[in-house]
């Protein structure tokens, strides 16, 4: 198996991570520092990233956390705030997170030990949908529904929502639910606070067909890995 494809299969990262690890001469292949992008892992080889030995993946493992606010979806933080990994048991650090989270974002977050995975939910061009449920503070009456399935331009990007509905009004907040195909950096919060609306919570529900149905907060279980 080629060298990126090993350390992506093996839960090392990306693949495309894979390839900078191998660039930055980080990757030692039977005693000897390696950086040929083509090199064929045979099973007699034995590899090692950062000192650590990988060993190739017996199957795909699939887990889903169910994030409460205040975690970074990130192994270390320069600011030392509490990070998902934290949430984690011991023996499942090692997993890599599909996507992220905000900070102040709760809900569905998945993980998995197989790069090439995680990097197949992430893809746009794979239109796996990622739903939230919106608590929005403001005046709903200066929404345009219409306007942002349309595909909404905020400077000088453009949003695709593949649905949006009001789920419930309250006599300040009101609820929503939309759904994305693509999620970009703080898409949602952006989309409502071009109708001067107020985000107060995001929640991701599900990802995919992965939900957080019946999850507590803080809760992290093992899921049966769909084939892709």
């Amino acid at each position: 198996m080629r060298l990126s494809k090993f350390l992506a299969h093996s839960g090392v990262c990306s693949r495309r991570d894979a390839e900078k690890l191998i660039k930055e001469n980080k990757v030692i292949i039977n005693n000897n520092v390696c950086n040929d992008f083509s090199y064929q892992v045979t099973k007699s080889d034995k590899v090692f990233v950062n000192n650590i030995l990988v060993e190739s993946q017996k199957e795909i493992e699939l887990y889903a956390l169910n994030k409460p606010k205040g975690y970074i979806t990130s192994k270390k933080d320069e600011l030392n705030r509490n990070t998902v990994y934290d949430l984690l048991p011991h023996d499942k650090k090692h997993l890599i997170s599909i996507g992220r989270l905000d900070y102040n974002t709760e809900g569905l977050l998945l993980f998995t030990n197989n790069g090439d995975y995680a990097r197949h939910y992430e893809l746009p061009k794979n239109k796996i949908s990622r739903t939230y449920r919106v608590k929005v503070y403001g005046n709903i009456q200066k929404i345009d529904i219409k306007k942002i399935k349309q595909g909404i331009r905020i400077g000088g990007i453009t949003h695709n929502v593949k649905e949006i509905f009001l789920t419930k009004k309250l006599k300040t907040n009101s609820w929503y639910t939309i759904k994305l195909i693509e999620g970009k950096n703080r898409e949602i919060r952006k989309i409502f606070e071009s109708f001067d609306l107020t985000v107060n919570r995001i929640i991701r529900t599900h990802y995919g067909d992965y939900s957080i149905d019946s999850m507590k907060l803080g809760e992290f279980k093992r899921l049966v890995a769909k084939k892709i």
